[in-house]
Parts: C-alpha cells; sequence; structure tokens
C-alpha cells in the first residue's frame, strides 16, 4: 500500500505540536524544590520550604511589574519556578516571608491567571484566588547564590 509522503509529514507535524503542548503542561507543573498546598485555617509553621536561589536568569522577563504596578526584580538560577504553591480555596490575604540569613532577596509570584505580584524579601497581598501559583524567590544581585526558608501565612 502506498502512503502519501505528504500526508505522512502533516500527521508527523501534528503529532509533534501534541509533544511539545504536553512538554509545556507538564514543565509548568515542575519546580525545583517542590510544592507547598494550603487551605484556609492552615498552621502556620506548616506552610515552610526551603531552596537555593541566585544565578543569572533575570526575573523582570517573567514580568517587569505586577498587579499593582511595582517592579519585578532580581536573579534565579533558571526559569523554572523554585516553588509551586497551591491553594485549594480562596484566600483574602497571604504573606511570603524569605529567610536567607541576611542576603537580600526578591519574589516573584505568578497566579492561574496570570496575575503577577512582586516583593523584596517578603510579599503581602489580598484576593489570592484558589489555583496554582508559581514562586521565584531571586537574589537581588546577579551571581549571588543563597540558601533560604520560604514561609507562608494568612
Amino acid at each position: 500500500m502506498f502512503l502519501n509522503p505528504m500526508r505522512q509529514f502533516k500527521h508527523a507535524k501534528y503529532l509533534a505540536w501534541i509533544a511539545v503542548l504536553s512538554a509545556t503542561s507538564v514543565f509548568a507543573q515542575t519546580a525545583n524544590f517542590g510544592k507547598i498546598s494550603l487551605a484556609p485555617g492552615f498552621e502556620p509553621g506548616t506552610a515552610i520550604a526551603t531552596g537555593s536561589t541566585g544565578g543569572y536568569f533575570s526575573l523582570p522577563s517573567i514580568a517587569n511589574r505586577d498587579r499593582h504596578n511595582n517592579f519585578c526584580l532580581g536573579y534565579s538560577g533558571n526559569q523554572t519556578p523554585d516553588h509551586i504553591l497551591t491553594l485549594e480555596r480562596d484566600f483574602p490575604k497571604l504573606r511570603l516571608q524569605v529567610d536567607s540569613r541576611g542576603t537580600p532577596t526578591t519574589l516573584v509570584v505568578r497566579g492561574p491567571s496570570g496575575t503577577v505580584r512582586c516583593g523584596n524579601t517578603s510579599l503581602e497581598d489580598t484576593d489570592w484566588k484558589a489555583g496554582n501559583y508559581s514562586v521565584w524567590v531571586g537574589a537581588k544581585n546577579e551571581g549571588v547564590q543563597s540558601d533560604y526558608t520560604l514561609s507562608v501565612r494568612e
């Protein structure tokens, strides 16, 4: 049986696009240092994660400004988020705090609807909708590396 080479190419092209889209959705759900899942009323000491930050990937390339028109600053090791924060329900207010033992750090958080929030060492904001949030902890200065602890409070 003879198969038309153009038709085979067309099908291969579609399969390639499916593979790219599948890889993109998997990539979007991965994190360098893990995930944090929260529901309202969580204990403050339970929403803690650790990691290491610093590098040459410019966090303003993710978002230059946040939803409040604040500049997003800092440098990370790569474009993959450091953490995925999953909110099981809406939160009226959350505070993210980074303890990097004195090294100046920044935060960039991109929400499920593409909303971006930025801060230096800490970030407090209102109206957090349920869903997955990508969290980058950056060093304020390029190339500086530091270990950190990230905590989340209501």
